[in-house]
């Protein structure tokens, strides 16, 4: 047996002996029928950017393999506003690469992430896996290489204040017990996301650490790996829905709100982004950020004040993203800066083995360590549809391949100080502002959507729900209009406290 799939976390990967990117149909069935799995799930992401549920009792083979083969029918204008009542079928399929046994289930059960079709049987044009795929798949043939992310989760959790072993204010990153109070939360959310598929790197207490009527807020982060971009969606959708059920199942309240109350840490959803090529990752050339890299980060430098109208959907977003915070507010990129909106993160280029240094009985490894370097999008939050978000990243990365001056406007929007500080006024004053509201990210999204429409990958119907969406907010002078008013920024806080 090969010893690395026996020890994957996933359930069936361990058991069928190969990746889930090589499921099959005969492989589901094996699986259900040797492990007595009694139930099958359905899941798919809706409008509303969380995922829907539909349940099947498998007791008969023939029906098994017809819901596998055929899927179901479904009713999308129940899950899409841009669908009418009247011609509202929709056909889900389920993708067996992403099949993982269900944590929570006390009947044994199987659950699958489905891909939306339309009645003619072809991929639904505005469903959002469908528009990541085709994100993806022009990212490929126009710059030959492949597009991988990787999502950093952060999110609140809720629960009444023991008043023991008071965590200091606003100081919890990387806390430990029992200053920090939910670390065993967290590591039993990492354990039920591995098991879903998720290939996870960290988790670590925040920044975020308060009491407030009698609750204790702390703020938590789960990172993962790089991935395929489609399959990093796909993880992120499963490990949100994953903290959520376990977090009720605890008594817990959670929340991906990007902004919780005044005067504390809000919760962003950074991306990593790498691409590769042969197997290899071109972000560093001898040591330092390669051609290719800049390239893409120029692309989204053009297009970062329409990125927000996939990655801060609702007007919570926009009290996040204010000045003298550790989320962005212009339009510029450095190393290892947190004031930037592209921060390229400290990337292991040093020349020393630092292993060998801490550990002097070990042997020099010679670690190619430039797998590790990515460059890092500050600017989204946890109100985010996570597939327009990565279809807009990789077509902002790609959009950088396609400009005439790409490297001009990587070096004009380079900062390598805080934009913040006083001493650096004139710098900040020469750089693009990111949008201030919902009805702004509307606006810029107007202006830009040619990009994003352009090679089919977002369809034009999908691009005028957002707009509309954004618009009806009305909220373009609401971050000042409530300026100075907790209350009414409590109650704001409230209405969209379970985003996305």
């Amino acid at each position: 047996m090969n010893q690395e799939l026996t020890m994957n976390a996933n359930l069936l990967v361990a058991f069928l002996q190969k990746p889930s990117s090589e499921f099959t149909k005969e492989d589901i069935i094996n699986f259900i029928r040797q492990n007595e799995i009694r139930m099958v799930n359905f899941m798919y992401p809706a409008g509303d950017g969380r995922l829907k549920t539909l349940n099947f009792v498998i007791t008969d083979l023939d029906y098994l393999n017809a819901i596998l083969t055929c899927g179901e029918r479904v009713d999308g204008s129940s899950l899409f506003s841009f669908i009418e009542a009247g011609s509202s079928d929709l056909y889900v399929i389920p993708r067996y690469r992403t099949a993982f046994v269900d944590p929570f289930a006390e009947i044994p059960t199987l659950s699958m992430l489905c891909s939306f079709f339309n009645k003619d049987g072809k991929p639904l044009e505005s469903a959002p896996e469908h528009t990541l795929h085709k994100a993806s798949k022009a990212f490929t043939e126009v710059t030959g290489m492949q597009f991988q992310a990787m999502g950093e989760l952060e999110y609140y959790v809720i629960a009444p204040d023991a008043g023991m072993f008071e965590a200091t204010d606003q100081r919890g990153y990387h806390e430990s017990g029992p200053y920090a109070k939910f670390n065993e939360f967290r590591t039993r959310c990492m354990s039920y996301i591995a098991q879903a598929g998720g290939q996870i790197k960290y988790g670590h207490s925040e920044v975020g650490n308060f009491t407030l009527d009698g609750y204790v807020y702390e703020q938590n982060e789960i990172e993962f790996l790089p991935t395929p971009v489609e399959q990093a969606a796909d993880q992120l959708m499963i490990a949100k829905w994953i903290i959520r059920n376990l977090g009720y199942k605890h008594g817990y309240n959670v929340t991906f709100a990007p902004k919780i109350t005044a005067g504390k840490a809000g919760s962003g959803l950074h991306i990593h982004m790498r691409m590769m090529k042969d197997g290899r990752n071109v972000m560093l050339e001898d040591g330092v950020l390669s051609v290719a890299a800049r390239k893409a980060i120029a692309g989204m430098m053009e297009l970062a004040p329409s990125i927000t109208a996939f990655g801060n959907t609702n007007p919570t977003s926009y009290f996040r993203l204010v000045p003298h915070q550790e989320a962005p507010t212009n339009v510029c990129w450095g190393d290892r800066n947190r004031s930037v909106l592209v921060r390229v993160p400290l990337g292991w280029s040093a020349k020393t083995d630092m292993c060998v240094l801490a550990n002097p009985l070990e042997s020099e490894s010679h670690f190619d360590t430039g797998v590790k370097q990515t460059v890092e999008m500050r600017s989204p939050d946890g109100s985010a549809d996570l597939y327009q978000l990565l279809a807009g990243l990789a077509v902002a990365c790609r959009h950088g391949f396609e400009l005439d001056d790409p490297l001009e406007i990587a070096e004009k929007t380079y900062v390598n100080v805080n934009i913040h500080q006083r001493e650096n006024e004139s710098k900040l004053r020469s750089l693009a502002q990111l949008p201030d509201s919902c009805e702004a990210s509307a606006d810029c999204l107007e202006k830009q959507r040619a990009v994003f429409e352009r090679y089919d990958v977002f369809s034009p119907a999908m691009i005028d729900g957002i707009i509309r969406k954004l618009r009806s907010y009305n909220d373009r002078t609401l971050r000042a209009d409530l300026a100075g008013r907790p209350e009414a920024m409590l109650k704001l806080v409230h209405e969209y406290f379970h985003c996305g």
